[in-house]
Order: C-alpha cells, then sequence, then structure tokens
C-alpha cells in the first residue's frame, strides 16, 4: 500500500509540474469560476477547522479535529529545536503556529491529569504508521506540559545521536565509552532555552569534577552546570549525565521548589538499535558504548517519582529496519521492548475524515492550495484519494499546489 502511494504522490508531482488539472476535462476559465465559488465559502466553514482556545489544559473531545494556534512566545520557549523541519517550515509560511487537536495527543494529556505523581514514572509510547502525527501529538502533549510548569527534557530526534556524528571522542571520565561534544552542547543550549527559571532554583547534591582544575560544588544552582557545558564542549556529554542525574533525583520532590519532569524521547527505538558510528578500528558502535544513550536510558527507567516517560516511536531516520515495521514488538526489538515494558501504548492513525476535511479548509484558507482544481469538489477528492487522509503524504501533496 505504501508503494502504491508512493507512486502515486510522484505522479501527482509530474502531473502538477505541468499546471493542468487531474482527469478533468474543461477550460481553465471554469476552473477559475469553481475555485471562486469555492473559496467563498470558506470563510463561513472557517470556524469548523479553528478552535479559539489556545491553552491545551482545556482542549477537549469538542476541538477533535479542529486548529489551534500556539502564541509566539510560548513557541519560542517549549520548542526552541523540538519541532519537524516540514512544520517549522510551514510556520514561516503561514506566519503562525497551528497544530490540530487530536485524539492521540487528547489522550495523552488525559492520563498526565490523572497520574499519581508520588508512584514511579510511568512510560507511555505514541505508535503508527509513517506520517500519521506521532510527533505533532507528542509536541501537543509537551505544549500542555510547559503551561503548566513541568520541565521539560526533550530530545527531539534520538536517531540523530546514533548516526552522522560530527565529532566521536573518547570519554574523558569513562575510557570505554565515546563522547558526542557537539550534539550534548547543543542539546543544553535547547535544555536551557526550555527551563531556564528552573536553573536558579534547583541545586547541585554533590560535587562534581569535570578537569584538574574544573569543578561545581554542592549545592550550586543547575544553570551554572549548565553553562560549564556549554562553554567547556569537551566536558558536554559528561554534563549531560550529570544534570540528568539531579533531575532524576529531584523530580517531585516535597520542597516548595519541587517540579514535575517530562522526559519526551521522539523516535525512542533508537536507543536500542544499531549506529552507523565506526570506532577507530572500523568497528560498529553500540548504542551503549555512547555517553549520551547511556545516560539517557536511565531517564528511561520507571525508578524515579514525579512525572511522566512520552516516547513515540518513528521508522524515519531508523537505521536497518523496514519502513513498513510500526509497532512496538518491530521497532523496539526484543531487548527495547524488554526494557520499556511495562508501558501505555498510544495508537496514532492517519486523519478521519472530519480531520481530513479541517486540514483541507485550513490549507485554502491560508491560500496554501493555488492550483484551480485543488480548490473544487473534485481536486479535494483526488487529494483524499491519493492522499490515503496520511498527514504527512497529504502536506507533501498540496506544497505543489
Amino acid at each position: 500500500m505504501n508503494v502504491n502511494l508512493q507512486r502515486l504522490f510522484h505522479r501527482l508531482c509530474l502531473t502538477m509540474s505541468q499546471t493542468r488539472p487531474l482527469h478533468f476535462s474543461g477550460s481553465g476559465q471554469q476552473l477559475e469560476k469553481v475555485a471562486e465559488a469555492t473559496a467563498s465559502d470558506v470563510s463561513s466553514q472557517l470556524a469548523f477547522c479553528k478552535t479559539s482556545e489556545s491553552d491545551p489544559m482545556f482542549h477537549t473531545e469538542q476541538q477533535v479535529g479542529q486548529y489551534y494556534t500556539i502564541p509566539s512566545a510560548q513557541l519560542k520557549k517549549a520548542f526552541p529545536n523540538g519541532l519537524p523541519r516540514r512544520f517549522q517550515m510551514q510556520i514561516k509560511t503561514f506566519n503562525e503556529a497551528c497544530v490540530m487537536v487530536r485524539q492521540p495527543g487528547l489522550e495523552l494529556i488525559s492520563y498526565l491529569k490523572r497520574a499519581d505523581y508520588a508512584k514511579p514514572a510511568l512510560r507511555y509510547i505514541l505508535f503508527g504508521e509513517v506520517g500519521c502525527g506521532k510527533t505533532m501529538s507528542l509536541c501537543h502533549t509537551l505544549h500542555f506540559c510547559s503551561t503548566q510548569g513541568w520541565l521539560v527534557l526533550h530530545v527531539p530526534d534520538a536517531h540523530l545521536w546514533v548516526k552522522n556524528c560530527k565529532e566521536l571522542l573518547p570519554s574523558s571520565s569513562r575510557p570505554t565509552r565515546l563522547d558526542q561534544p557537539i550534539e550534548a552542547s547543543q542539546w543544553l543550549k535547547n535544555f536551557k532555552i526550555t527551563n531556564e527559571h528552573f536553573l536558579s532554583k534547583i541545586k547541585t547534591t554533590r560535587r562534581y569534577i569535570w578537569t584538574k582544575r574544573e569543578s561545581t560544588e554542592e549545592g550550586r544552582p543547575l544553570g551554572e552546570m549548565v553553562d560549564h557545558g556549554m562553554s567547556r564542549v569537551k566536558s558536554s556529554s559528561d554534563v549531560v549525565g550529570a544534570l540528568l542525574r539531579e533531575l532524576r533525583l529531584q523530580a517531585g520532590g516535597a520542597t516548595e521548589d519541587a517540579f514535575r519532569l517530562a522526559v519526551a524521547v521522539d523516535g525512542v527505538n533508537a536507543l536500542w538499535g544499531k549506529t552507523s558510528l565506526k570506532k577507530e578500528d572500523k568497528s560498529p558502535v553500540s548504542p551503549d558504548d555512547l555517553t549520551l544513550i547511556h545516560n539517557l536510558k536511565k531517564m528511561l527507567r520507571n525508578d524515579w517519582c514525579g512525572g511522566a516517560i512520552l516516547t513515540t516511536l518513528s521508522q524515519t531516520g531508523s537505521l536497518f529496519k523496514p519502513r513498513s515495521a510500526y509497532l512496538p514488538t518491530e521497532l523496539l526489538g526484543e531487548e527495547g521492548f524488554d526494557n520499556m515494558d511495562p508501558f501505555v501504548p498510544i495508537p496514532v492513525s492517519n486523519y478521519s475524515d472530519k480531520e481530513f476535511e479541517s486540514c483541507y479548509l485550513y490549507y485554502m484558507d491560508r491560500n496554501w492550495l493555488q492550483h484551480p482544481h485543488s480548490r473544487t469538489e473534485e481536486g479535494r477528492k483526488e487529494l483524499l484519494f491519493l492522499s490515503s487522509r496520511n498527514p504527512s503524504i497529504l502536506e507533501r501533496l498540496c506544497s505543489f499546489l
């Protein structure tokens, strides 16, 4: 089925490049008139695809299929580098960040509202076929966590830590491991943007020695340690490990500075897959050999309280896995499944009829659909057929129109 959709997608791209309608005979003037008549109805139907409620805390089943706008200030703080690349391009194009309220995101948010945070953290896994919207459902949930004052530990794409590494160095603290200083320092920079208001309140519980001359004393703000990792790139991987340890120990405490912790990993299956990295002797690098992966796996254990572990499974960027694989048993493998078990599975499917209609109307409203035929009922049906209601395929199809 995926192969057929790809062929249809390629066929549509070639057809649109010739600027003629698909399977439609008639003059361009007739198309223009039909398109104008259709466009006149869009404004009256806009309420169908948008909601004025911008706070995820108050999203309900009534808003399913509707778009809500993330304020610019919240967007920069919550997602300095955590949104999909094509969605970032869409934000620039439309000059607004609109996210669709979907059932998987609402389900996950409802679980977070009802959870008992005095008990060990629960693990949640969003899974589904390629392009069905797992990452956007996770972002919707993280926006909820951010607005509710949670500390958010977000790894936007774990696959980037196991392939195409810019620099791989032997660890100064653990000779058997390998550090990724550039990736670690960049992650610390984004973490600081998202959680800066926490970094002056949370204090270290022990002394950390980075080099013979540099250390972070007990009782110092976490921000001091984060700044050290950003300025001393060689120590950044060890700083990430120390930071994760402090968060794991202090989440959900009984003090007035207590905080809830959201550990979010997009593409969590990368932690138990294969890497494309090689050691100096050309032997393959195991994920456990990487300091970042080793420390991140500790955060996925449910041996700490005061938060939640939010993850997705991703085929995109996954190494040595068939594109058709999407189930937890397929992508996590036996080792990964055993490590994540028990977890709450949350399936993510393609758009429903209502969600497809809402997305189509939104693209019409933003003038994203320019080709006259795409704005007709016949064109809408062709988009429905060609995309099979898959959000990613629909977005790519419409980008040519």
